[in-house]
């Protein structure tokens, strides 16, 4: 490269319009930036009130109500306008104060706009407060390490995706030690108020800091956040206080945006089945959401899977005078026969292509695969407990793993055969795949949760579709179905008899627009028997090409392309709904804070209906706790929400399975949401699930939801 060459690229690089071209903010950025979240109109008052709420009804869980007595009995508080009673009231409102933020968990689209809300909200009570972001999420606290969050820096992230601000960790404060070192740091800091936006496990966190914190003044609020949307808060009566959490509208959109983009490719190659995993561990709200987004082919709801009965099994073992327990759960088999219906019904009708969403956790829902997972879970949690050691530490190899799970059933590693793992076990555990035994054996989570995440769950089923696929179609059951128009091309090429030939090979020739070739056709060989024994052609002709290239077009060929949805989606910028929700759910916790509250939980009610009707709570955690299995010992947890198969969303994706299956002729039922964009106006103002359980068939029929 010569001297003139270097000269031309700095003019070039330099050059204002390739600056602008290729700069770091671009004018969607600058969208972001600019753009003001409505606010309800509560928080338009000079003053806000707390008002508690005793009609809001929890049953508090006996453990809670031992280890959170402080907390333990707070009632949901509703915001309301107005100053309080007394002027110590008024000042402590207006009050300076140094509050800290800490992201928990994996990263939600909005979660800079709490910061937003907070540091706005804070700021125009009293400009003098501090605000401080602990960095790298709870470590940051464990370690005092921790960032002013400054107007410039709040304004550079406003309604952008991530947790970039501050970051965020996994790291959780659940030993006395680490109480000690946050409790710590909270007063070295003189913090007033701790925010800890998380999911289930890291408001469980929040709910136990409020607590040890209490006596030092110190207020903890936390924020319901997780992609998954299973924080969903209803009380003892069933009404709702909090539809979903934050992050899951923009992550669903995302997905949705990509698995639309997947039904485009399907629908235009034809060669296809794209297998989508979603996102959510425990529950499949997103990908009831991405499914309702996108009108995929066919869709997997784990929730539905467990209560599965197969009643034709049933009615044969009632012939019998028998009861078939297995009919009842979903086996990972049946599963895999149902997906192959799905896909040769499409095949039958000549769509040898197609796009699934499987949610990621649906293995979770899978009855024989629950039952190894949890006397698996119960092995590794004695072995630590009896040998104090760590399982996986001591077994590092699957070989070793398998070996120790094989002298367990044979009573050579405890002395006597274990109860919880026999024979059976094991040969049922050898037969499933190497990478699968592998999966169902690797460390628990931080939380003692199996790691569906780590497991192959799309593979897993799809291998054994694989299988099954080619056994239907050695048994000529798994046919793509020939369109009588490409038959009569065909025919016009050759001199054979439509009517003939058409009877000879199809065994619905004139009965639709698809025709199947025979069941005992499966290969040229015994093609030609078939046209042999018609008398179309004699044992030394060759098959006429034009028959060939018919019967060539009904062999399946099963390709697929799986896809993981997750890490993208929580890295997507929020959509307006989630910019909205969060700025408010920001004030909504300063609003606390400034009532004095702790150990609540900022919500918003009503996000299901129109904005104007929003109504920001302070909800109390201790409430939502109850006991549940974690690494072998019962801990106090929040109970996670899954999909509720009798909600509208559901019903409605149960009633559209055919029509979106679409095994007929004519095109798919693809929709296309669109992506997450601030440019326009055609930007959706939340979930269809929310939408569609806000209506009420009865009251609602003449009204139209918002979009």
């Amino acid at each position: 490269m010569t001297a003139t060459d270097i000269i031309s690229i700095e003019k070039l690089l330099n050059h204002p319009k390739i600056e602008t071209a290729i700069a770091d903010i671009n004018s969607e950025t600058l969208d972001r930036r600019a753009f003001v979240p409505k606010i309800c109109q509560i928080f338009s008052n000079k003053f806000i009130s707390l008002e508690d709420q005793p009609k809001y009804r929890f049953t508090i869980d006996r453990e809670a109500e031992k280890q959170l007595p402080d907390i333990a009995h707070n009632n949901v508080q509703k915001l309301i306008p107005g100053a309080p009673d007394n002027e110590a009231g008024q000042n402590y409102f207006f009050k300076k104060r140094n509050i800290a933020i800490v992201f928990s968990g994996g990263p939600a689209p909005g979660g800079h706009n709490v910061v937003s809300g907070i540091f706005d909200a804070a700021k125009k009570a009293n400009p003098e407060s501090r605000i401080l972001g602990f960095i790298l999420g709870p470590e940051g606290i464990l370690e005092n390490r921790y960032v002013e969050i400054t107007a410039e820096l709040v304004d550079t992230y406003r309604n952008m995706g991530g947790f970039t601000m501050i970051k965020t960790g996994r790291s959780k404060i659940d030993s006395k030690q680490k109480m000690t070192l946050s409790r710590e740091t909270c007063l070295g800091l003189n913090l007033d108020a701790l925010v800890i936006v998380g999911g289930d496990d890291s408001n469980t966190n929040a709910a136990f800091l409020a607590q040890a914190l209490k006596a030092d003044g110190i207020q903890v609020i936390g924020i319901p956040k997780t992609i998954d949307g299973d924080i969903q808060i209803h009380t003892e009566d069933g009404e709702t206080l909090c539809a979903i959490s934050f992050g899951f509208h923009s992550a669903a959109r995302a997905f949705s945006q990509n698995i639309s983009n997947l039904c485009t490719d399907a629908s235009s190659d034809l060669k296809y089945w794209h297998v989508c995993k979603v996102m959510g561990r425990v529950a499949s709200h997103l990908a009831l959401e991405a499914a309702l987004q996108t009108h995929v082919n066919l869709t997997l709801i784990g929730e539905e899977l467990a209560d599965y009965v197969d009643h034709e099994r049933l009615k044969k073992a009632q012939k019998k005078g028998e009861v078939d327990y297995t009919a009842y759960g979903m086996t990972l088999r049946h599963l895999s026969r149902l997906i192959c219906d799905a896909i040769v019904k499409r095949a039958e009708n000549g769509k040898n292509y197609g796009v699934m969403i499987i949610p990621e956790g649906v293995l979770e829902f899978i009855n024989e695969i629950q039952i190894f997972i949890i006397k698996l879970n119960t092995i590794i949690a004695h072995y630590n407990q009896i040998h104090d050691l760590d399982f996986h530490t001591t077994f590092h190899s699957l070989d070793s793993k398998l070996e120790y799970l094989r002298r367990l059933s044979r009573g050579i590693t405890e002395n006597q055969a274990s109860p919880i793992w026999n024979a059976r076990d094991d040969e049922l555990f050898n037969d499933l795949p190497s990478f699968f035994q592998e999966g169902l054996l690797v460390e628990r989570d931080t939380h003692g949760n199996f790691q569906f995440s780590q497991v192959n769950t799309e593979k897993i089923i799809m291998d054994m579709v694989g299988d099954y696929l080619h056994i239907l179609k050695e048994k000529g059951e798994y046919k793509v179905g020939v369109e009588e128009s490409r038959f009569n091309y065909f025919m016009e090429r050759t001199n054979i008899d439509p009517e003939l030939l058409g009877k000879t090979i199809f065994r619905n020739y004139r009965e639709g627009r698809y025709y199947l070739v025979k069941k005992k056709i499966i290969s040229v060989k015994t093609l030609k028997q078939a046209l042999v024994n018609a008398g179309i052609i004699t044992e030394s002709d060759k098959v006429p090409d034009p028959v060939l290239a018919i019967f060539k077009k009904s062999v399946p060929n099963f390709k697929t392309q799986i896809h993981f949805y997750g890490y993208d989606g929580r890295g997507s910028n929020p959509t307006k709904f989630d910019c909205t929700y969060t700025y408010n759910l920001g004030l909504t916790a300063f609003s606390l804070i400034a009532n004095g509250a702790t150990g609540q939980m900022a919500v918003i009610k009503n996000l299901e209906h129109h904005f104007d009707t929003w109504e920001p709570l302070g909800v109390p955690i201790a409430k939502l706790m109850h006991l549940e299995e974690r690494k072998g010992k019962l801990a106090l947890v929040i109970e996670k929400n899954v999909v509720d198969i009798s909600s509208n969303a559901f019903l409605i994706l149960q009633a559209m399975r055919e029509k979106w299956l679409a095994a007929e002729h004519g095109e798919d039922h693809y929709r296309k949401p669109g992506p997450v964009r601030f440019q326009g106006k055609s930007e959706e103002n939340k979930p269809l699930t929310l939408v569609l359980n806000s209506i009420n068939p009865i009251s609602d029929r003449h009204s139209v939801p918002e979009k």
